[in-house]
């Protein structure tokens, strides 16, 4: 190549690879107050330098992209190694972690499979392992994962991996409160010799207790003692909690003098608030309120997880003051404080009865959020609804929009609530039509008591053609009922209408009217 040639290429690179740190350099310095919308621009741009110049890297932005990559994983990651550029094992990694912190765990299983089918060169860790079978339970469901597993214990190279790998199936069964798939898993690890720390039993402890046997919580703990496994801050916790419910507070004493006699544990603050916790739901609120003051001089300062557990159990012995205070403390902790705590600090003064220290907090979290999430404002909307000054919850409501707030499922279940109980019940229609259109895409329903109020209000009215729609919406969602149907067959019949359309709905939703 010509010496001319070669120098205007060069000076084409170094101007490239210039260009993103340049345009974000002039972002910063012109547009200093520029909006969210304008700097994302001005990042899209840079990004567009940085995919040109580097452009062995598509392949790894393309897997990135929101909308999934154009075409499957493997051939992307081949089409990177064909051009001569490696794939590391840590670079695999980094991707898989941003791809299921995005929910997309098809595209990391994708890439863990080809990692294992083509870095022969390198040894998969437990940790590997693990992540893909979390990821097949994810991405394909349980009967995959018990597959996958089987294979690991039965192949030479990967049985001593699946020592350490087991867990993330045993916590899928446990998820799923499904106890005989647990225990039988667990026999099959104590036969194969897996069993060797506590976190499987603490797994089992946790079922136990979530299916309301914990008698059976205190068996795990004598098989824990018989096989040698010491037993960690968790399951000292999970024991007490057990013991509450078996032998109340004597029981729980018990345990918490061995946990603190138990050299190879540290008594923690999340032990303190369990012992507190046992100690309120038994009534013994002088007990929990000493020790729950212990367990705040063992609260750690570089973390506000421990704060929000103590304002929680303050709260529920009605301790203001505990409240509060904790809720001063934790601001002194680095970092942002989350809408979680928010949401779990104004619940807090809201089962209290201070409404008036909740709106001082609330309007703290307005004066500094960047995107305005409903949950944190639905905590004083149902407080003004349930305290019945709907005018406080409309003029939130209203505030909320006008922030950009975009209202949730939940949000119109506290105003529907709201408007019936005032008699508003135009409103209390607009809110259940604008629910229907959320019900599409998530679990929550709304309350029968709620649907048959509004169903009665039209019949009242005697709005037949808006009662027979609103039945309609129900059906076609799963939600109608033989109350509503006996409500809408006595409007036809009232109006001397056909019914034969409500007859063949209640067909389909295999209800039956006994006559």
């Amino acid at each position: 190549m010509p010496f001319s040639e070669k120098l205007e290429q060069d000076l084409l690179n170094q101007t490239r690879l210039a260009a993103p740190m340049l345009i974000r350099f002039v972002a910063k310095t012109i547009f200093p107050s520029a909006g969210v919308a304008a700097a994302r621009l001005v990042s899209s741009i840079a990004d567009g330098f940085d995919t040109v110049v580097v452009p062995h890297r598509n392949g790894l932005k393309e897997i990135l992209r929101k909308t999934g990559p154009r075409r499957s994983v493997p051939s992307l990651l081949q089409e990177r190694i064909d051009s001569g550029h490696a794939v590391s094992l840590s670079e695999l990694r980094l991707v898989s972690k941003r791809l299921i912190r995005s929910n997309r765990h098809d595209l990391a299983l994708q890439m863990m499979e080809w990692m294992e089918e083509n870095q022969k060169d390198v040894q998969l860790s437990a940790y590997d392992i693990a992540l893909k079978l979390e990821l097949i339970i994810k991405a394909h469901g349980l009967k995959q994962a018990e597959e996958y597993f089987e294979l690991l214990v039965h192949s030479c190279v990967s049985s001593r991996v699946a020592k350490s790998a087991y867990l993330p199936l045993l916590r899928a069964y446990v998820k799923r409160k499904m106890v005989k798939e647990a225990e039988a898993l667990m026999e099959k690890l104590n036969r194969l010799g897996f069993l060797v720390t506590p976190h499987p039993f603490n797994e089992m402890m946790k079922l136990y207790e979530a299916s309301y046997q914990f008698e059976k919580v205190v068996m795990v703990v004598s098989m824990m003692k018989g096989n040698k496994i010491p037993r960690n801050v968790l399951s000292y916790n999970l024991w007490m909690n057990a013991c509450c419910e078996v032998d109340g507070v004597t029981g729980v004493e018990t345990v918490y003098r061995e946990m603190v006699g138990d050299k190879s544990v540290e008594v923690g603050w999340s032990s303190l608030c369990t012992l507190a916790n046992v100690y309120i739901k038994c009534g013994f609120d002088d007990k929990a309120k000493l020790v729950l003051e212990s367990a705040e001089k063992m609260l750690n300062r570089s973390n506000r997880l421990g704060y929000f557990f103590l304002i929680t159990l303050y709260s529920s012995l009605g301790n203001k003051e505990g409240v509060v205070r904790l809720w001063e403390a934790s601001k002194s902790v680095c970092g942002r404080i989350s809408c979680a705590n928010y949401i779990c600090v104004l619940s807090s003064l809201v089962k209290i009865g201070d409404l008036e220290e909740a709106e001082r907090v609330f309007s703290e979290w307005e004066a500094q959020c960047f995107n305005y999430d409903v949950r944190v404002s639905n905590v004083l909307l149902g407080a003004y609804v349930r305290k019945g000054d709907i005018r406080k919850a409309e003029s939130l409501h209203n505030r909320v929009l006008e922030r950009g707030g975009n209202p949730n499922y939940k949000t119109w279940e506290i105003l529907m609530e709201g408007w019936v109980k005032c008699q508003h019940m135009d409103k209390a229609i607009e809110a259940m039509h604008r629910a229907f259109e959320l019900m599409k895409g998530c679990h929550w329903r709304p309350s029968q008591n709620i649907v048959l109020a509004i169903a009665e209000y039209f019949e009242k009215e005697e709005k037949i053609e808006e009662a027979t729609a609103y039945v309609r919406a129900l059906h076609r969602l799963g939600l109608a009922s033989l109350p509503l149907y006996r409500l809408l067959l006595r409007m036809h019949e009232h109006a001397q209408r056909p019914a034969f359309d409500i007859y063949e709905m209640m067909k389909l939703d295999k209800i039956r009217i006994d006559l």
